[in-house]
């Protein structure tokens, strides 16, 4: 079984979301082969870790996405490819995959799978909050055991703040994806700690300036 970590969002608490994380992914091409085939099983959303800042990031274009999708003014067909539009900087959907999407050198992959199905986001009236079913397709196990099954790599378990969900990311692409210049960080004058705290520090103003590109997007 993979190491599946259940999150609530704020607002939404009926609505748990469930993510994964899998270092040195060994089939890639295959989960993307059942992607581009439409497998109902494989309706997720899956993501390139390496383009992931922060659980910071990565559940805010989640709450982006599910408030969409309960307010009828999603822009994709489904609610998983929502998540990855979320991401996006811009509105061109095609290229939020290539830059967020799982693509065919991904080998850090973030799995995350809401407790809907596109049929039933559909069928959700603006502002109606409705709380699905468990019929048990979307359970913390059941996502858990089908991911362990699916998944060939070396799943992460995520702790309670989720901070391993940034901890493979690749700063300098994420820079490039949001047109956002370096910072430059200073070096620290005092030894590596010094150092260490300049890049946290200037992590944050990433985050900072990625979450407001991000909320004025979606407003």
């Amino acid at each position: 079984m993979a190491l599946v970590r259940t999150f609530t969002l704020p607002h939404y608490e009926q609505y748990p979301v469930q993510i994964a994380l899998f270092k040195n992914l060994k089939n890639t091409s295959y989960i993307r082969s059942q992607l581009l085939e439409a497998n109902p099983d494989f309706d997720y959303a899956f993501l390139d870790a390496e383009m992931i800042l922060s659980p910071t990031h990565l559940l805010t274009a989640t709450f982006l996405s599910l408030h969409a999708i309960l307010t009828a003014r999603q822009k994709t067909r489904t609610p998983h490819s929502e998540l990855v539009f979320r991401l996006s900087p811009n509105n061109n959907i095609g290229e939020s995959y290539k830059k967020f999407g799982l693509g065919p050198h991904t080998t850090n992959l973030i799995a995350v799978k809401y407790p809907l199905t596109s049929k039933q986001a559909d069928s959700v009236a603006p502002n109606e909050h409705k709380v699905w079913d468990d019929d048990g397709s979307v359970t913390n196990q059941s996502v858990s055991e089908h991911l362990g099954r699916v998944v060939e790599g070396e799943c992460v378990k995520i702790g309670e703040e989720g901070w391993e969900l940034g901890a493979v990311c690749d700063v300098e692409r994420v820079r490039k994806a949001y047109k956002v210049n370096g910072g430059g960080g200073k070096k620290g004058k005092k030894g590596a700690a010094d150092g260490d705290d300049d890049k946290k520090d200037e992590r944050k103003e990433l985050e900072s300036v990625i979450l407001g590109i991000m909320t004025l997007k979606g407003s």
